[in-house]
């Protein structure tokens, strides 16, 4: 077979498995388009959440055996997380443990156009009431207010963000 012949089926085979893993995804809460194709050892932020105070970094190997390197990067050492990044395969994270699949990163290998990253990022939310309004119609978090929560074990659960990386389609020799 010519080569054009291999690509576009290798290509097609790509598609058809992309569509097959979209079809059991709920839809997530962000929409975005497939990102620019990458290629080997250039290292390329996929996300930034900036209530964990961290970034979603990955990189193209060219290693067979762990094509794809995936890693969460603290945005900055002053920053004060307002909530948690963990993995979400240790969390459990799908939609029947009380997770909504909030967004779905697509990046394109430059070197192999048939395979591609996928992060999928699962939120969490907390359960936590908005403040009472106080006599001047705002809400305010009162520093007595929350030291004496505190001490009794009354803090609301911190937001959770979970992510996870996989690598589909066909790989190229």
């Amino acid at each position: 077979m010519s080569r054009s012949i291999l690509l576009c089926l290798g290509l097609c085979a790509g598609l058809l498995a992309t569509a097959n893993a979209n079809a059991s995804d709920p839809k997530p809460e962000i929409q975005r388009q497939v990102g620019t194709p990458q290629s080997v050892g250039v290292a390329h932020t996929l996300r930034t959440i900036p209530e964990a105070c961290a970034r979603l970094e990955g990189r193209f190997t060219g290693d067979k055996a762990k094509p794809y390197a995936f890693a969460a990067v603290p945005t900055s050492a002053r920053c004060q997380p307002r909530a948690r990044l963990v993995d979400a395969v240790g969390a459990k994270a799908s939609v029947a443990n009380g997770w909504l699949l909030n967004d779905v990163i697509r990046v394109p290998s430059a070197n192999c156009p048939s395979q591609q990253a996928v992060v999928r990022i699962w939120r969490q939310a907390s359960k936590a009431a908005a403040p009472k309004l106080d006599a001047q119609g705002r809400a305010r978090i009162y520093l007595k207010d929350g030291l004496e929560a505190a001490r009794q074990g009354q803090l609301p659960a911190m937001p959770m963000f979970a992510a996870a990386m996989t690598l589909e389609g066909l790989a190229c020799k």
